[in-house]
């Protein structure tokens, strides 16, 4: 018999599923206290809750039988994640079940742009009959351009393509496959920007996706264009949207989220006449909410009853007596996923991840998500990417992830190597654990090295001439930047020669440019491991 407790809130159709499970016992027991759940939590097998309870390292520790945290919704940060996961504990979400109602009012909001809907309504509700003041047009025949082609993006251009539009989309991470097995053709950002009469952005926010539609994007739109935003607001820079819808580049723009949450009163946004905008509503159904509480409920049954893990933002539960053996190879893998990240140019379309040793051996296929997990993150940004989401992340985007293992090896004992192949080239990163703990890079590409993949470093593709190192050194110095360490590996003298440096603080922007500007440089990036 499981037990599971509920102390939030949760939908009639998720309690009837568990309810009508005869191996479950299930209390409801809305508002509790914390020192009740302090008490009460040693006895049951699982807790589902929403953001109102908090799941700290104590709940967590006194939770002696608990399997799986369950939340229902989005957000796991009232979770303490990293207690659950040193405990061996489960914990899921339900990040999909929002899907289609953020979907469903893209479009709405796009309609209700093109027609002139909210402005129409309020002209008849003061008494008003002035049709010829809200012209608008069609979607038949309109380009739409979707930035951002995951699971809401590929929803909206199916049903953009219901409408009679065409659809192109920009998203470095989809291969040209998946693109068009959903009939959407893919170009570059500024083509996109170019050709689209509807722009909608669908865009994990990231640093580098921070500002996406600044002025200098807008300056590439098509004049008359309208703007579609109901996945982050930072995404938009708002003061360049409102010069302009002002001026008239754009024709409007419809918003649902928005850089600073509620929408200032004094904002100028709201005083523009060609703007829709809504108050964070795209996941606010009645059936998204319900969805929410039977997919939850589902998983959190299967994960009970041993059948399937699914949205997991942890690792699933291994045997303890392995863990002391997997952890430091798991964050290996991580790392190296990250540097391969870092690195990489084109678009992404197979990984392949080969095993060598009696350690990894048993460990392929988590060491495998945990790769996947460190080369997806650092792309994906504020999608959560994690040990079980990974490999449907990389599957959804067309990206081919192959492993094979090989029980020797002749330079070390064990070792873990991840080659990436994109459009543009393809490179092998391999690493190891120096006294079974810490994390060495041993190659890149060609290159022999032994590198610690820890915190700020500095890759840099070099000829093999002398002067470079001093150069290189010279460069960081003038601009206060600390080495902590310097790595070279080369392929023969005079030929070629990779530096792999640690640094303790960032390279400033116009000193990675010198760096760059280097006659002997061939390419210098630097990535946060």
């Amino acid at each position: 018999m499981f037990n599971i407790l509920i102390p939030d809130d949760l939908s009639a159709a998720g309690l009837e599923l568990l309810h009508n499970d005869p191996a479950v016992r299930v209390d409801v027991v809305k508002k509790m206290p914390r020192a009740e759940l302090l008490e009460r939590i040693p006895e049951y097998h699982a807790l589902i809750v929403r953001s109102e309870t908090k799941v700290d390292a104590e709940v967590i520790a006194r939770g002696s039988k608990l399997r799986v945290i369950g939340r229902a919704g989005i957000g796991v940060d009232t979770i303490d994640v990293e207690a659950a996961t040193h405990r061996g504990i489960i914990v899921m979400n339900t990040p999909q079940a929002n899907t289609t109602a953020t979907c469903e009012h893209t479009l709405a909001m796009m309609l209700a742009l093109a027609r002139n809907i909210p402005q129409a309504d309020a002209s008849l509700r003061r008494g008003e009959w002035t049709r010829s003041k809200f012209m608008g047009v069609q979607l038949q025949g309109k380009t739409l351009g979707v930035i951002g082609l995951g699971r809401i993006g590929t929803q909206v251009a199916k049903r953009a393509q219901c409408f009679g539009m065409e659809v192109i989309a920009y998203d470095p991470y989809v291969s040209e496959e998946a693109a068009r097995a959903n009939k959407v053709v893919l170009v570059s950002l500024d083509e996109l920007l170019a050709q689209s009469d509807f722009v909608t952005l669908h865009s994990s926010l990231t640093q580098g996706s921070r500002g996406l539609l600044d002025a200098a994007a807008i300056a590439k739109m098509k004049p008359g264009a309208r703007v579609i935003n109901v996945a982050r607001g930072a995404l938009v820079d708002s003061q360049a949207l409102y010069e302009a819808l002002a001026s008239g580049k754009l024709a409007g723009a419809a918003l649902d989220v928005f850089e600073e949450e509620p929408l200032p009163p004094d904002s100028p946004l709201l005083k523009l006449p060609n703007i829709v905008l809504t108050p964070h509503l795209g996941a606010s159904t009645v059936e998204a909410q319900r969805d929410v509480s039977i997919q939850i409920a589902e998983q959190v049954l299967d994960a009970l009853h041993e059948r399937d893990v699914r949205n997991a933002v942890n690792f699933p539960p291994i045997d303890p007596a392995a863990w002391p053996i997997i952890r430091p190879y798991l964050k290996l893998a991580e790392k190296l996923g990250r540097l391969q990240a870092g690195l990489m140019e084109g678009r992404l379309a197979r990984i392949e991840v080969e095993y060598r040793g009696a350690d990894v051996a048993p460990h392929v296929k988590p060491l495998t998500v945990a790769l996947l997990r460190g080369l997806l993150e650092p792309i994906l940004g504020g999608e959560k990417v994690n040990y079980v989401n990974a490999p449907v992340i990389a599957n959804e985007r067309g990206i081919i992830v192959t492993q094979a293992l090989n029980l020797t090896s002749s330079d070390y004992t064990n070792l873990v190597s991840c080659r990436v192949t994109t459009d543009q080239e393809e490179r092998t990163i391999a690493g190891t654990l120096f006294d079974g703990v810490e994390p060495h890079i041993v190659q890149i590409d060609q290159f022999r090295i032994d590198a610690v993949p820890e915190g700020l470093v500095l890759v840099i593709s070099s000829r093999d001439v002398p002067g470079v190192i001093g150069r290189v050194g010279t460069i960081l110095g003038a601009n206060y930047v600390n080495i902590a360490e310097y790595r070279l590996g080369r392929t023969k003298p005079g030929d070629r020669a990779l530096s792999f440096i640690n640094l303790d603080n960032p390279v400033p922007d116009y000193a990675l440019k010198a760096l760059h500007d280097l006659p002997e440089v061939v390419w210098a990036k630097q990535i946060t491991l």
